[in-house]
């Protein structure tokens, strides 16, 4: 299903580029502002930092915003241009978001507001991220899928649609904004030899990660070439247990924790729900009557072989499929004799997990590159990034509808 080519911008399209802006306009008025806070009382040995949840009581105003007309002025700085921000307070999540498991979190460091617009960028990212509403990969450049995700989730929430970093957002309870992860002897056995063409792969017994660089990326949501720049005088091409990266704090992709399953059990309890599909904008949206459950960003189909436009059902999903490689079935769309059978694992071209459609051979399913999320094509299918086709996977159930659009 994966047809490795950049889709071209269609005609008409608006420039992608001017959502963005808004969100970049806030953070350079908010630079020159931000101060270092107290540091935190010192934690008892070995024990990680609490990870503030973001609708607990509404913390601090970030200091991306200003949060009323008559700010304090501090004589020993200029005063900052203010940013406007509008009205309205947080509305209570509409699903549970699950949280970033808790890890060494730089302990004995001064809880610190970001003062680069990559670190606020990357805390925004964080956020939308812990709250099911996907930046993409998290590479502290916030560009489109930042910004759709934010509008997303202002939307679900009940809050005005800014475009803006503003008082609705509560970042600074990304706390601590990295965590570590140790790399430990059995990651091991999920990194190895990765053949380029399917007739080798197919004499493999698992798809694995080409280097350990690469599982952690995926693990924390990220690119490789961002560990790069978080871990400065880290080389990341020679890891090895027991050395430790520094990393996004997410909620980690396990890849450890999947297991062989052709036929996930049906969950009549989401068979209301409903998966929307926008080709346009490139982003898999799941509600649940009216509400905003989650969004993802996606790669749908290529302006050659687009996904299928209409109303369709899953049919099943099945976690660490196989992938059955026919170019026959891929270009024109039906079955020969010569076809390659990719074994399981997260480079397999289908990714970790394979919601069927009642449209043969399309499906929604998660990939063997995450970070080209959107920017190459697909044979057709629906395309999600190994991180967020499984935790979709853990709210959808076979019988949905899905609409294409």
């Amino acid at each position: 299903m994966y047809l490795h080519k950049p889709s071209p911008a269609r005609r008409g399209d608006k420039d992608p580029m001017k959502k963005t802006l808004p969100i970049f306009c806030a953070l350079t008025g908010a630079l020159s502002c931000m101060a270092q806070q107290p540091p935190p009382p010192t934690p008892h040995p070995g024990v990680p930092p609490a990870i503030a949840t973001p609708f607990a009581p509404t913390p601090a105003p970030v200091p991306v915003i200003t949060p009323s007309a008559t700010p304090q002025t501090d004589t020993s700085q200029p005063t900052p241009a203010p940013v406007p921000a509008p009205s309205g307070s947080p509305q209570p999540a509409a699903t549970a978001s699950p949280q970033p498991a808790a890890a060494a979190g730089e302990p004995g460091v001064a809880k610190a507001e970001p003062v680069s617009e990559r670190e606020i960028m990357t805390r925004l990212q964080i956020f939308l991220d812990q709250q099911l509403f996907g930046p993409g990969k998290i590479d502290g450049r916030g560009k489109l899928f930042t910004a759709q995700a934010l509008d997303r989730y202002q939307k679900a929430h009940g809050l005005p649609v800014t475009a803006t970093i503003d008082e609705n957002i509560p970042l600074d309870s990304v706390y601590p904004v990295y965590t570590t992860y140790e790399i430990k002897k059995e990651d091991l056995k999920y990194v190895g030899e990765l053949p380029s063409k399917p007739v080798e792969q197919a004499k493999k017994k698992y798809m694995p990660y080409p280097s350990l660089h690469e599982m952690v990326a995926e693990r924390y949501h990220t690119d490789p070439d961002f560990l790069v720049k978080i871990n400065p005088g880290l080389n990341l091409e020679k890891l090895k247990p027991g050395d430790s990266v520094r990393v996004p704090n997410v909620a980690p992709f396990k890849i450890e924790d999947l297991v062989e399953n052709p036929k996930l059990p049906v969950k009549p309890e989401f068979l209301s729900r409903v998966i929307t599909v926008d080709t346009r904008n490139k982003m898999l949206d799941l509600t649940d009557g009216d509400k905003l459950l989650a969004s993802f960003p996606i790669t749908p189909g290529s302006a050659t072989l687009p996904a299928p436009k209409g109303t369709w059902k899953i049919l099943g999903i099945c976690e660490l499929p196989n992938f059955r490689h026919d170019e026959a079935m891929l270009m024109h769309g039906y079955r020969s004799k010569d076809f390659s059978m990719i074994p399981i694992g997260p480079r397999d071209p289908v990714g970790v997990m394979w919601m069927g459609l009642n449209k043969p051979g399309i499906g929604i399913h998660g990939t063997n590159s995450p970070w080209n999320i959107g920017r190459s094509g697909s044979h057709g299918c629906i395309r999600v990034a190994n991180w967020d086709v499984i935790r979709l996977s853990s709210m959808v159930t076979e019988g949905m509808k899905v609409i294409i659009k």
